[in-house]
């Protein structure tokens, strides 16, 4: 019983491993090549648009994925953060629309959860459940309505017509909703006998309570717009006002080796507040609906 147990658990070992490199294998060559010369990148990759051209016996014309560079170079990092001012602009670009639709979203959602979780009012659940169907719709059934809004106040080709639809989605009122259902309402009485006000309760009391949700949130709300495309093409007619991820699909195809360096430095962000909020993500998923 004892060697069948050790021999699943090799075997459930092997297959996440496997499973891990698979996953992690793009980035590795995402950064592999951003570190390769021009030169080198172009012999591997110049030849991706001709390959219906192939020929019976012509190896030399498929792609070579490379692990290793064959000399170490940061010159495309220098195009990248140096002579090409595009990028630096596109990515504050991107931090001015992301900041605030986090900020905005999650301080909206834990009032608004707080308000459907622990104030009693008439109709409560049906309001919330009207206010769930919105997150339910996709993008696409609710973006004609959203670009007439944008036109009618006036907010075409400006960062607000993306900012303040993100700042009042539901979904971060659901996630965290779920945090505060589990909270005793005891909590909430003997604060209001020891005279605390609803605002004085949500901020000592609640918030404390569902930090790993909120940090939860935080992480899934900026992979998601920092990702965005369809937003900024649909409502940002300037160039100059669109975010990074934008920038990347309008790389020329002469630059892999920009695109490689890009493609890294846009990873970056993602990575690192990944790595920051990683427990607090792990356990904000693990949690959610199931406190008690």
């Amino acid at each position: 019983m004892q060697s069948t147990r050790i021999l699943q658990k090799f075997a459930l070992t092997v297959v996440m491993t496997a499973i891990a490199v698979l996953l992690l294998f793009p980035m590795v060559i995402t950064f592999t090549n951003s570190i390769m010369t021009e030169r080198e990148i172009s012999i591997n990759y110049g030849l991706i648009g001709t390959m219906n051209e192939v020929t019976a016996g012509d190896t030399n014309r498929f792609v070579n994925l490379k692990l290793l560079p064959d000399q170490v170079s940061l010159e495309q990092y220098g195009k990248v953060l140096v002579n090409s001012s595009k990028f630096l602009m596109m990515f504050w670009n991107s931090v001015f629309m992301v900041v605030p639709i986090i900020a905005g979203q999650t301080l909206v959602a834990a009032l608004a959860a707080y308000t459907f979780s622990k104030l009693q009012f008439r109709g409560r659940e049906a309001l919330f459940l009207v206010y769930l169907l919105t997150m339910l719709m996709p993008f696409q059934v609710t973006l004609v309505p959203n670009y007439i809004m944008a036109e009618k106040l006036g907010l075409l080709n400006s960062p607000n017509a993306i900012i303040l639809p993100g700042i009042f989605a539901a979904f971060g009122v659901f996630m965290l909703r779920q945090f505060m259902l589990p909270i005793p309402y005891s909590y909430i009485e003997a604060a209001k006998l020891d005279g605390a006000g609803h605002l004085r309760i949500f901020s000592t009391i609640i918030v404390p309570m569902i930090k790993p949700g909120m940090a939860a949130l935080v992480i899934l709300l900026f992979v998601d717009y920092w990702n965005m495309v369809e937003q900024p093409l649909i409502f940002l007619d300037d160039p100059l006002k669109q975010p990074l991820s934008v920038y990347l699909s309008r790389i020329n195809s002469g630059e892999q080796g920009v695109a490689f360096a890009a493609s890294m430095l846009y990873m970056t962000p993602m990575v690192l507040l990944f790595l920051y909020a990683e427990t607090y993500f792990i356990e904000g998923i693990q949690l959610s609906g199931i406190k008690g």
